[in-house]
This record gives C-alpha cells, sequence and structure tokens, in this order.
C-alpha cells in the first residue's frame, strides 16, 4: 500500500509541477495565456483532489503512515489551491486599485490600448497565483511521497 500512496503523490506531483513550470514560464513572457493553461491547472486541481480520496481510501484499507506529517501533507495541497483562487478572485481588484480605477467601467472608459494593458495585468497576476500554488502544491506532494 505504501508503493501505491507513493505513486499517487508522483504522479499528482508531476502534475503540478508541469503546470507550474509551464504556468511560470507564460507568466514571466507575458504571453497570452489562452484556455489551454487554465483547462491544465483546472486538471492539477482535480489532480490533488484525486490523489487524496486514493490516499484515504488506502488509509481505509489499512495504510499506516510513520509519520503524523502525511496527513498535513495530503490536505494542505488541497487548502493552498482554495486559498490560491481566493486570492486569484482579488486580482482584478488589485490591479484595479493599483491603477487607480473604481470599478470594470471605469476601464471601459480607457482606450483599447489602455484596456488590453489591464485586462493583461489582471490576467498575469492571476495566472502568476496558480503558478505558484501548483509548484507549493508539487512540492506538498513530493513531501508526501517522502513521508509515508
Amino acid at each position: 500500500m505504501t508503493s501505491a500512496a507513493q505513486t499517487a503523490a508522483l504522479v499528482a506531483a508531476f502534475v503540478c509541477g508541469a503546470v507550474a513550470a509551464w504556468g511560470g514560464w507564460l507568466w514571466w513572457r507575458v504571453s497570452d495565456t489562452g484556455p489551454a493553461i487554465w483547462r491544465a491547472i483546472r486538471a492539477a486541481q482535480v489532480v490533488i483532489v484525486l490523489h487524496a480520496v486514493v490516499v484515504g481510501g488506502l488509509y481505509l484499507g489499512g495504510l499506516k503512515p510513520a509519520d503524523n506529517l502525511y496527513v498535513l501533507y495530503v490536505g494542505l495541497p488541497i487548502a493552498v489551491s482554495v486559498v490560491a483562487e481566493q486570492l486569484r478572485a482579488l486580482s482584478a481588484q488589485t490591479v484595479l486599485e493599483t491603477r487607480g480605477l473604481d470599478d470594470a467601467a471605469a476601464v471601459g472608459r480607457l482606450d483599447g490600448a489602455a484596456q488590453r494593458s489591464v485586462v493583461t495585468a489582471i490576467l498575469r497576476r492571476e495566472l502568476g497565483v496558480m503558478a505558484a500554488a501548483c509548484a507549493v502544491a508539487a512540492f506538498l506532494l513530493l513531501r508526501a511521497y517522502a513521508t509515508v
């Protein structure tokens, strides 16, 4: 059962790490993100939950981890993902505040280039938050692999 838990942790860590690297690269390049990275981020979140479900099933089947920290390393990636979603939701307001804009209607009154600049800044901040969350989740999943 330990090898199954380790395999699940490695698969989840690999997925999260790959998504973090891709998202970080797009963030650094200030690229047009497109929908593919957002689908990959959602897939990484699903993999994190599936990892926890698999480990829960293994635990009910008799898996006894050597360290109680293992439970934290399984649950914390989910918590990190939830917190990241909250921070992502605040990204737009943060960007608008830093530019002295009250709301989306104020963005609509800007010229086209300024509007694109605001939208790019919001998307870049959202992507940075989610890529960082995937990187943290990958690290925690690797810790889960090491402590099972």
